[in-house]
């Protein structure tokens, strides 16, 4: 055989495996399998593949108009749903009811334990069944039960239909950042998660608007304003669910907005240069499962986590409450509760532009929560309405940043993607927990001062420091000690991706002479040239 006919033999399997890269073969995965990659990361395909910076932006703006926009509105709305009971309590809940503080509280909780217990299943049920049919099912499925809720007669139908939104809104919020993590670089996740989970920040900003306005239909129908809350956020809902199974994105491999020309090949060969060895696609493998549930950093980010989202549920839930404990009638602190989570939305997107940009993560963790406990001190040590508002303001402005942030951190420092994956539903699993202790740390008996929420808000803030700053330290030398070791590395990420797996000059600087491929790529985030995210 021919030389010539060889290389044109060899130049036509290369080319479809980049057709079957996208999306032209019947293979679907999250990702490139080891054959596309294979093909992607070959030196004699980087015409194929290689972009120039005006290319890059021209499909990463794409990306972002088919993805950003529609996520944040849909966890806008989930929180939406999620936190107007705490509205919904100062428009006659309470009263029409007849429920006591302790049975409120119940119906706060039965929500986070199912939301928690659903997340692992519903992100197992997102892979099978494709983002866009499962975020699309939950949706429909929790705004009907959104929509119920305004029409319970007992205390005993509320609890029941609070489970029943927390099973189905259990899905969105980790399934959505996990495919915000498949899409976009380290370097891109940042403002990109940030702005969808600002959408929690506008719901709270939102939420007081709506309330307001909504409780003046209070007698329309024979229904007492409470219940409108409930019956027009949910129909909204409803509404904004009906496109979901067409806006809604596949993984990156399958999904339509790559379709055009090599539009996918370039993307995955973009991803695979800069997260590297830790989102190259892998078999699924139990050890990596494992190696996720052994590794003492996943524990200490999901106390980090905790430690954010406790007070964060607080303020989301009773901020309307405390507001109203001020001397504030209760439309008005409806409408009160608005300005602190403009403030929070502007505090989110502003951390996010900076922490892409430093590529820093800790820091600003730090930073933040000590602003919160600040402002909860303030509410703790004084009963002035205006100097307790400002506090207000100090806490949401200072929690709001940290939850997108720490997302980010912990979605930088794992791999491979099925010990990221582990990792991060660990994450949001113990983190989100923290919702069920929110929910019972705010008697209305020690109003206005709330002694025991703010306190143990203190608490955990103090818990996310500890947690951050060891994070730091830790992730600080362990860079250090492979500098020492190996040499420092290229910004760029080219010496710990894919591409250089075969360069045996690399190979030696990293001292993984006689490793196969694939046991490299194994090592995830403790392959010698990778470098951790502060």
């Amino acid at each position: 055989m021919s030389e010539d006919h060889v290389n044109e033999k060899g130049h036509r399997d290369k080319v479809d495996l980049l057709e079957h890269a996208n999306g032209n073969g019947k293979h679907a995965t999250m990702t490139a399998t080891p054959e596309e990659l294979a093909v992607i990361e070959d030196a004699h395909n980087a015409h194929d593949v290689e972009m120039d910076e005006g290319e890059k932006n021209r499909l990463l703006r794409r990306i972002d108009l088919a993805i950003v926009p529609y996520a944040a509105l849909l966890y806008l709305l989930s929180f939406l749903d999620r936190v107007n009971i705490g509205q919904a309590k100062l428009a006659g809940l309470i009263t029409d009811l007849k429920l006591t503080n302790h049975t409120y509280n119940i119906a706060l909780t039965v929500f986070f334990v199912s939301y928690v217990a659903f997340e692992v299943p519903s992100n197992l049920a997102l892979k099978v069944l494709h983002p866009r049919r499962w975020i699309a099912f939950i949706m429909i499925c929790w705004s009907i039960c959104m929509t119920l809720m305004g029409t319970v007669k007992t205390s005993g139908q509320l609890i029941a239909v609070r489970f029943l939104l927390g099973l189905f809104e259990g899905g969105l919020f980790p399934g959505l950042n996990f495919l915000l993590t498949c899409f976009y670089t380290r370097e891109e996740q940042g403002k990109r998660i940030a702005i969808f989970f600002a959408g929690a920040t506008l719901a709270g900003a939102f939420g007081g608007i709506l309330a307001f306005g909504i409780r003046h239909m209070a007698g329309i129908g024979g229904y007492n304003g409470w219940r409108w809350i409930f019956i027009l956020e949910g129909l909204l809902t409803f509404v904004c669910a009906l496109p979901a199974y067409w806006l809604v994105q596949d993984f990156p491999a399958t999904s339509k907005i790559l379709s055009r020309g090599n539009d996918r090949a370039k993307w995955l060969h973009h991803l695979t240069i800069s997260q590297g060895v830790t989102n190259a696609e892998m078999p699924f493998e139990w050890r990596h499962v494992r190696r996720a549930f052994a590794d003492w950093r996943t524990y200490t980010y999901a106390l980090m986590y905790i430690g954010i989202a406790q007070p964060f549920y607080s303020l989301s839930l009773f901020t309307p409450t405390i507001i109203a404990a001020l001397g504030y009638k209760n439309a008005v602190a409806n409408l009160l509760s608005t300005p602190p989570y403009v403030l929070g939305f502007i505090t989110t997107l502003g951390t996010a532009y900076l922490s892409d940009r430093m590529r820093l993560r800790g820091p600003f963790i730090i930073f933040w929560m000590s602003v919160l406990i600040v402002g909860y001190i303030i509410l703790i040590a004084q009963n002035k309405p205006s100097v307790s508002y400002f506090a207000i303001f100090l806490s949401v402005a200072g929690v709001s940043p940290c939850i997108a942030t720490a997302i980010v951190w912990v979605g930088n420092n794992f791999g491979p993607i099925t010990t990221r994956a582990t990792t991060m539903g660990v994450f949001f699993t113990l983190g989100n927990s923290a919702g069920i202790i929110s929910s019972w740390v705010y008697p209305t008996t020690e109003a206005p001062r709330f002694f025991t929420g703010h306190s143990v808000a203190i608490g955990f803030a103090v818990m996310a420091i500890v947690c951050a700053t060891i994070l730091m330290v830790t992730n600080s030398r362990e860079n250090a000690r492979r500098d020492r070791l190996y040499g420092p590395v290229a910004k760029d990420g080219q010496h710990n991706n894919p591409l250089g797996q075969d360069n045996a000059e690399l190979l030696k600087k990293w001292g993984l002479e006689g490793m196969s491929r694939d046991q490299i790529l194994d090592l995830g985030d403790r392959h010698p040239g990778y470098r951790y995210i502060l």
